[in-house]
């Protein structure tokens, strides 16, 4: 299979005597190719029948595999065009890194709007966040991420008023952890908590999604080497694009 966009052929290959299902086979390796970038955001994937003839399996085994990738959000069907990669979802692990590092590291060309860099009163939630007293001034800096050009996560960071300089258009070109290394903190650890709720309407419209659309959240407090709390951030990204990843570990 070679996709449209691409020149580079694709091998595929499915196993019958495994127990994992057709479908499912063919949808893992497809999954691989978008997430390792053989299969790149706008190619276009041939024709269903040629790709069910050359695997010797059913149409309907070659467009559920595909299915499987449209409803996790890695291509869509367009009338009159076919299916098309829409991009990889973002696999992050949980650690002391920026999304702006994340992405970068997996090749998403990230991009930055910042919505608000300003100065604000802390809120009750806040000031506890920060160990500061509540109606202190705080520094409050409101970004929208994206990859690919696509809307990724709405960022909402406060930090220490006087902490760090901020600039708009440094915080558009890098990430807040960079700038915060470049200022002279050194990050040492952070409390993170992961949900996920409905969509605002406000974040609906900044994120592409429609209202109520599932997005995963973040909050995290983080500190310095000297224990000092140097960020409190409150974020939500797209579930479709988006996904945490955990490494558990057995007891001794």
């Amino acid at each position: 299979m070679t996709a449209h966009g691409t020149d580079r052929p694709l091998p595929l290959s499915v196993d019958r005597t495994s127990p994992v299902p057709l479908y499912f086979q063919l949808a893992q390796q497809l999954e691989a190719a978008v997430e390792q970038g053989r299969l790149a955001p706008g190619a276009l994937l041939g024709n269903e029948i040629d790709l069910a003839a050359r695997l010797g399996l059913s149409r309907p085994t070659v467009r559920q595999a595909i299915q499987t990738l449209v409803d996790k959000g890695l291509m869509v069907r367009r009338r009159g065009v076919g299916t098309q990669v829409v991009h990889s979802q973002v696999r992050r692990p949980l650690e002391l890194s920026s999304l702006y590092d994340d992405l970068e590291a997996a090749g998403q060309r990230p991009a930055t709007a910042v919505l608000r860099n300003t100065t604000e009163p802390a809120t009750a939630e806040v000031a506890a966040a920060l160990g500061v007293a509540e109606g202190s001034e705080v520094h409050l800096v409101e970004r929208l991420r994206s990859a690919h050009g696509e809307p990724m996560a709405l960022l909402r960071n406060h930090l220490p008023q006087g902490l760090v300089p901020l600039h708009t258009e440094e915080l558009e070109a890098t990430g807040l952890y960079r700038l915060m290394r470049a200022g002279g903190i050194t990050l040492h650890s952070a409390r993170q908590s992961v949900g996920a709720r409905a969509a605002t309407a406000g974040e609906a419209g900044a994120l592409d999604e429609e209202p109520g659309a599932p997005l995963l959240t973040m909050g995290r407090v983080t500190y310095d080497d000297t224990g000092r709390v140097v960020e409190f951030g409150s974020h939500v990204y797209r579930a479709a694009r988006y996904a945490f990843e955990f490494q558990l570990l057995v007891r001794p």
